[in-house]
């Protein structure tokens, strides 16, 4: 597993796949905007869509902050294609179906669940400036109110 990222670090550069297809690098992003990855276990469960609702929610501010914002998880194109389609979601998602970025930003992980362990990807998140370096960067945050906290720490309003 990767080492966990902080705050000031180099944001690790990627090359990954939209869901409609489109090839995307992390410096192409940056040319525009900063980056908001947001890495989430799976498509269409209760945290997930809580947590991508809510990033939904709030979309309109910040991008307008100057913020493109990007989930990411190890579905498919089709199942993200259903996310985005059934909750209206305005931002891209990433196929990480081998969990290259997920291992590139250290979120894939041990976890524990009714007593049973298993690899997953952690709920993170990380906010990449313009300028490469991580301006946020938190593991597992929790699926509600962190979205809020991001903005108030980033100073979205």
């Amino acid at each position: 597993m990767a080492k966990h990222l902080s705050v000031g670090d180099k944001a690790p550069e990627f090359e990954a796949t939209l869901t409609d297809g489109t090839v995307v690098t992390l410096a192409e992003m940056l040319q525009e905007s900063g980056v908001i990855l947001y890495f989430y276990p799976k498509d269409s469960t209760p945290g997930c869509t809580t947590q991508a609702c809510d990033f939904r929610d709030n979309f309109g501010v910040v991008k307008a902050s100057g913020w493109r914002v990007i989930g990411i998880s190890k579905d498919s194109a089709k199942s993200h294609q259903k996310f985005i389609g059934k909750h209206q979601l305005p931002f891209d998602l990433i196929v990480d179906e081998e969990r290259e970025l997920n291992e590139l930003y250290g979120t894939w992980a041990e976890k524990k669940l009714y007593g049973r362990t298993f690899l997953g990807s952690l709920r993170s998140t990380f906010a990449v400036s313009q300028d490469g370096n991580l301006a946020w960067a938190k593991y597992n945050v929790k699926a509600t109110g962190h979205v809020e906290r991001l903005m108030r720490d980033l100073g979205i309003e």
